[in-house]
């Protein structure tokens, strides 16, 4: 099994704060008010307990998201050492930390392990994007996943994907 002795401290920063820049991933892509980003943000973070309390994306993705929970608990920011620009280079700059961690896991952690890294991002992109109904007018005509949303989570499953070969 893949544990953190496998990885760099850098790396490992890294692999802790990728769910919440998924997440975040998410958030930027179609900015609605302070109630949708506190759901959204919501919604990754219960993506990181599940995974914490037991999930099922493997031994790495829980010891991962045991140490991300138990940093929250000590009031540390998840995000720590990333911090995007504001405009439109934000949502690059998280693709690029995205592909960037994925390289990461392809090429230090089994198969398995790395799959399960992909799929839990995915899996916290997908809860960010499924918290809270965009567009509409108090709730009428109101979509779940805006088309910006859904332009995000594709280009978060490319940046995931798994390296050919």
């Amino acid at each position: 099994m893949t544990s953190k002795a496998d990885f760099t401290d850098e790396e490992w920063t890294r692999l802790k704060r990728a769910p919440f820049v998924a997440g975040m991933a998410i958030s930027l892509a179609d900015p609605g008010g302070p109630i949708e980003a506190v759901k959204e943000t919501s919604a990754t973070l219960k993506t990181v307990l599940a995974a914490a309390e037991g999930g099922d994306h493997g031994g790495l993705v829980g010891e991962i998201a045991r140490e991300a929970t138990e940093d929250g608990r000590r009031h540390k920011n998840p995000l720590a050492g990333f911090k995007p620009t504001k405009g439109a280079t934000a949502g690059v700059e998280i693709l690029d930390e995205l592909r960037a961690v994925n390289r990461i896991v392809s090429e230090k952690a089994s198969p398995e392990d790395a799959e399960g890294m992909r799929l839990w991002l995915l899996e916290a992109a997908q809860a960010a994007a499924n918290a809270a109904k965009e567009g509409g007018f108090m709730g009428f005509h109101a979509v779940r996943v805006s088309e910006g949303e859904q332009r995000m989570l594709d280009s978060l499953g490319e940046a995931l994907a798994a390296p050919a070969g």
